[in-house]
């Protein structure tokens, strides 16, 4: 099977300073992956040069997507102007309005096409803006930390919603996130991104076993240089 996404010895950098110093990535079609690492290690800048918005900084490399994808940020990025089904039909053909209301069923808003953007919570503007990628039918779905701004529950709402979404549709996945374990409940592969290079890539085992996870957490922890205090009895 081809790759979705083929990255080649990717180089970005913003003045002097080197971002991504020599990527090499595959994703395959369907296949989810999450990119950890340390703040400042590449992850939001390999998105952005994925997404063609990294207009700031100079690079090298080769990119090879797949014609159609979509980017879903922290931020929903709704305009306030535009009612929820407007704003999911942004740039697109109004023969896509059947399609953009189905999305909006599946994201669980049905009935709120005439909503404004300032009426619903933050959790639901992230559904908004997760229907809006469904409805260009992405074979390539980019997501920087778009549950980072949301409380626990929402979130773990969320991680729901987009497995379900991602495994119905099949898009190739890449999140861009700083939790772990947000990373090991959704990808199928985990790359660990250090000084803008690849440092690991992890293949997530065992989803439903907690003592497999649990060493996979223990590993990602250790590679980003965390140490857990092992839990005092009684705690």
């Amino acid at each position: 099977m081809s790759a979705a996404v083929r990255i080649r010895d990717l180089k970005r950098t913003f003045t002097l300073k080197g971002v991504l110093n020599g990527i090499d990535l595959d994703i395959a079609p369907g296949e989810f992956v999450a990119l950890l690492g340390r703040s400042g290690s590449g992850k939001s800048t390999l998105l952005r040069a994925l997404a063609g918005i990294d207009h700031e900084a100079e690079g090298t490399g080769e990119i090879a997507l797949p014609p159609k994808s979509a980017v879903i940020f922290q931020d929903a990025r709704l305009l306030p102007w535009l009612r929820v089904l407007d704003n999911i039909l942004l740039g697109q053909p109004a023969a896509a309005r059947a399609r953009a209301l189905q999305a909006l069923e599946e994201v669980g808003l049905a009935g709120r096409e005439n909503s404004w953007p300032h009426e619903l919570s933050g959790g639901e503007q992230q559904r908004v803006a997760l229907a809006r990628a469904l409805v260009r039918d992405p074979a390539l779905l980019l997501a920087d930390e778009p549950f980072g701004a949301l409380d626990a529950l929402t979130r773990i709402q969320m991680h729901d919603l987009l497995r379900r979404l991602s495994a119905r549709h099949q898009p190739a996945v890449l999140l861009v996130t700083h939790d772990i374990d947000e990373a090991l409940m959704l990808a199928d592969r985990i790359v660990m991104l250090d000084d803008g290079r690849i440092a690991a890539e992890v293949q997530v085992a065992g989803r439903g076993d907690r003592t497999l996870l649990a060493l996979q957490r223990k590993r990602l922890l250790a590679m980003l240089g965390v140490v857990e205090e092992p839990q005092r009895r009684g705690a």
